[in-house]
């Protein structure tokens, strides 16, 4: 059975969760720290950051990797106001929303140099459904390049600075306490770069050559040293919330998603790729839990919400499959959807979950579950065979 935190909702089923001997996890143990730090200091030492960037003399003294969500535009007026003159760069993933360019658009317009990359239409589809179908990460092209184009860019330009946004490590919690920090290594990227700890190299085969995949291959430590190029968490220096985000974004053109939550429960969060349910889906298989269950907690340990309302909430949200955005990872990849629920069922973790008869029907479930009464939602094999 899971053990759940005893003050948000997550589980040590998640990766990088750890429950004390108190049963409280290391994400919420880290919001209390996070409430101690000196953060007049953390913001001089990033004023010598950016004294450090601008004496460079380069043509662009930082690259900001920028999707048009809230955090992008977080990234942005930061650095803005603080003289530096950012090159900003977007990885232009397939699943890119109406919503997500119009926000990507009015971001540039507070006034940056921008790049877009787009990786060959070819090679991308055929990585995007070999990763999925190897992992279950649907998203883990994504997340490589987001951490890889960026970096090279700067290196190709001379360019001292990378910014990032939140360090997850630090606000979702990890086991290893090294990578709580302000700087994103290659230790960083393998734990928690959302890449199932690979990295391009690693899926050079018959069918994608290390060519191809070039874009995605982090610079050497040896260029890296050589350039001297720091590349930061931005929510190290500074205090990192969603809403704070989410009200600067809104206050320089951001706007948040009109018909709600496209996944979890936040409407501002998520909404810039039409795929995005479909990355977040196998967390149920995988750790029985969802987006929510981050964003909850999130909640909680703001003090903007109780634990007992994040189980409410759970409860009425019940069911979460984003049927939509499967579908739009399905006619992406041209894979069935039958294939891709059997792609998650592989992934499925047995240790979690067990069948038991709810309501005259085989169902999965699991034992100890945080949400009583939850409403157990038929296997979406069957939802999908009877649609």
């Amino acid at each position: 059975m899971p053990n759940y935190c005893r003050q948000c909702i997550l589980p040590d089923t998640r990766p990088g969760v750890a429950l004390d001997a108190d049963g409280v996890c290391n994400g919420c143990r880290n919001a209390v720290i996070k409430r101690g730090i000196d953060w007049a200091a953390r913001a001089q030492e990033f004023d010598g950051v950016v004294a450090q960037a601008r004496s460079r003399n380069a043509a662009w003294d930082c690259v900001i990797p920028v999707s048009g969500g809230k955090d992008s535009y977080w990234q942005v007026v930061t650095c803005l106001e603080r003289g530096l003159r950012p090159l900003c760069v977007t990885y232009v993933y397939p699943g890119q929303t109406e919503l997500g360019r119009a926000n990507l658009k009015s971001l540039i317009a507070l006034g940056v140099d921008h790049i877009e990359f787009r990786l060959n239409p070819i090679v991308e589809r055929t990585l995007v459904k070999k990763a999925f179908q190897k992992t279950g990460i649907s998203g883990l092209v994504t997340h490589m390049a987001i951490y890889t184009v960026p970096i090279r860019v700067a290196v190709a330009h001379g360019i001292p600075l990378v910014v990032y946004g939140e360090n997850s490590a630090f606000e979702y919690g990890s086991e290893e306490a090294g990578l709580d920090g302000a700087q994103v290594t290659r230790q960083w990227l393998k734990r928690f770069g959302v890449t199932a700890g690979t990295t391009a190299e690693d899926w050079v085969d018959e069918t994608l050559t290390r060519a191809q995949l070039e874009p995605l291959v982090l610079p050497s430590d040896a260029l890296l040293a050589e350039r001297d190029l720091r590349v930061i968490f931005l929510g190290h220096y500074l205090p990192w919330d969603p809403h704070t985000s989410r009200d600067v974004a809104l206050k320089h053109g951001f706007q948040a998603r009109a018909e709600g939550a496209r996944v979890g429960h936040y409407d501002f969060v998520n909404i810039d790729d039409d795929m995005i349910g479909a990355h977040h889906h196998p967390k149920w298989a995988k750790f029985g839990i969802t987006r929510s269950w981050d964003t909850l907690s999130m909640e909680i340990r703001a003090g903007r919400m109780t634990r007992d309302e994040a189980i409410e909430t759970l409860r009425a949200q019940g069911d979460e499959t984003p049927w939509a955005d499967i579908q739009n990872f399905c006619d992406y990849t041209g894979l069935s959807v039958a294939d891709y629920l059997g792609t998650v069922e592989r992934f499925r973790n047995h240790d979690l979950w067990s069948r038991a008869s709810i309501d005259g029907r085989e169902r999965w479930r699991i034992d100890g579950f945080l949400v009583e009464g939850f409403p157990w939602p038929a296997d979406p094999t069957e939802t999908e065979a009877r649609s």
